[in-house]
């Protein structure tokens, strides 16, 4: 049986969750943002349907990129050395999460409901959840978001209306966070996207220790702005 955790409890230990569906740890709980500090410091996320309960996941492989380890395509490189788009952090945070909720592919549901929408738009007032956008002639069509801790970034979800767009806001995220400093971003699932850009799968308990460590640094809790 899947542990319930109440508001209050802590979550049961990794090496508990579900081998089949990969990672399914606990269901229960709330979003509150130390609801999702705790969940994230411990390499714990939700992910769960509109109408389920909340379902708490650490899956063993675990996708991540090292900064250092970034993989840019020709074809990419190109793109970025041309690019008329703009960057942007920070500046349409909720826009992002609501585009990377817009049915794609033909696929009409989503698993960022209007309540994780309002958990991580709080997080984001607080400074600990950020979004990169890319810009188009004043339109947003591209981006990301995530969760920093201490020097430790968490990749959540990412969408493009324009080609590359997603990309070109994950390789300035990665600069950026390599610059500053960041020891791992944490990519949650292989994908063959993922893959191609330099992310690969790590054992739990590799990915737990580094996490650990990396939590540990001082925060730098705010808003980001480019250099």
């Amino acid at each position: 049986m899947i542990p319930w955790i109440d508001n209050d409890a802590p979550f049961p230990p990794l090496s508990s969750a579900l081998r089949e569906p990969n990672g399914l740890l606990a269901a229960g709980g709330d979003l509150s943002p130390q609801r999702l500090i705790e969940a994230y410091s411990r390499g714990i996320f939700p992910w769960f349907n509109p109408g389920e309960p909340i379902l708490w996941w650490s899956p063993d492989p675990r996708m991540v990129l090292f900064p250092g380890e970034l993989k840019v395509s020709r074809s990419l490189r190109k793109t970025l050395k041309n690019q008329t788009c703009e960057i942007r952090i920070d500046t349409a945070f909720r826009q992002v999460m609501q585009a990377c909720a817009a049915p794609r592919d033909g696929h009409s549901g989503t698993w960022i409901s209007p309540a994780m929408v309002a958990a991580y738009t709080e997080l984001h007032r607080q400074g600990l959840a950020h979004s990169v956008e890319t810009w188009m002639n004043g339109k947003l069509v591209g981006g990301l978001y995530g969760i920093s801790l201490g020097r430790m970034f968490y990749g959540e979800s990412m969408f493009s209306l324009a080609t590359d767009a997603s990309k070109i806001a994950f390789v300035h995220l990665v600069r950026q966070l390599d610059s500053w400093g960041y020891g791992m971003i944490d990519c949650q699932m292989k994908t063959a996207h993922l893959a191609s850009l330099g992310a690969r799968e790590i054992p739990r308990a590799e990915f737990s220790q580094k996490l650990t460590e990396l939590v540990n640094f001082p925060e730098d809790i705010g808003h980001w702005h480019r250099p």
